[in-house]
């Protein structure tokens, strides 16, 4: 389970959260949905210990991030799908995250078959990835050490069609394993997919939570969504 209490984060002034509480169950997906800039990025931040919270807490598997033992293999996270090395092999950075991780190299192949990366395109130098490539070995290298949670931003940024019908066949496998999967994205029609409860988010403040079926009950979800971040972008700062 991954849980947010009463998380506050400030920087100066400014708060980047505010009061930012929600969980998401074993089993599930929660779509973390929210404009660019509204905090989604710095909330999975704090929840995998890259930077700390002004005030309350954030929580993986009943325990902050950096007290897990093996948490690079409990936790599966994908923050940034440019931060591979693009001198590297798709391979290589496989291979690295699985001895980093004490797993066989048979892993490796498990996995590159799982994201859809032929053995060509495992040999290729990442700086020559399109984006949806990056993305597939980024989720890649999420799920090496088979992790009971999962959290992701903007995984389906560059995936074609294809691949975004795949991202959410993955996604809705691993929660029926079990799996707690946390996607954060600021694209209503792919949320709603593939989530069992999406959390909404604007300039730092949960706006509201719930299943599709009762956020979306009369109005329709993208309306809800639209009046609700039309009245936090007419807030003041």
């Amino acid at each position: 389970m991954i849980e947010f209490s009463r998380v506050v984060k400030s920087y100066g002034g400014v708060r980047a959260l505010d009061d930012v509480s929600f969980t998401v169950e074993a089993g599930s997906v929660t779509g973390f949905l929210g404009p660019n800039g509204a905090g989604k990025s710095t909330a999975m931040r704090i929840l995998v210990g890259l930077c700390r919270p002004t005030s309350g807490s954030a929580t993986v598997l009943g325990r902050p991030y950096a007290e897990l033992d093996a948490p690079g293999a409990r936790v599966g996270v994908l923050l940034d799908a440019g931060a591979w090395h693009p001198g590297r092999t798709g391979r290589e950075v496989l291979t690295l995250g699985a001895m980093t991780l004490g797993l066989p190299g048979s892993r490796v192949d498990e996995v590159l078959d799982l994201v859809g990366l032929t053995a060509r395109e495992a040999r290729r130098r990442v700086g020559g990835y399109s984006l949806g490539m990056r993305q597939r070995l980024g989720v890649g290298h999420a799920l090496l050490g088979r992790p009971r949670a999962l959290v992701l931003d903007e995984p389906a940024n560059g995936l074609d069609p294809q691949g975004i019908r795949w991202m959410r066949g993955l996604l809705r496998g691993l929660s029926e394993e079990g799996c707690a999967i946390l996607l954060s994205s600021h694209l209503l029609h792919e949320v709603e997919q593939v989530a069992d409860r999406i959390v909404m988010i604007g300039r730092g403040r949960i706006l509201a939570q719930g299943t599709v079926a009762e956020l979306g009950r009369g109005r329709g979800l993208e309306q809800v969504f639209l009046e609700l971040t039309a009245t936090t972008d007419r807030s003041p700062a």
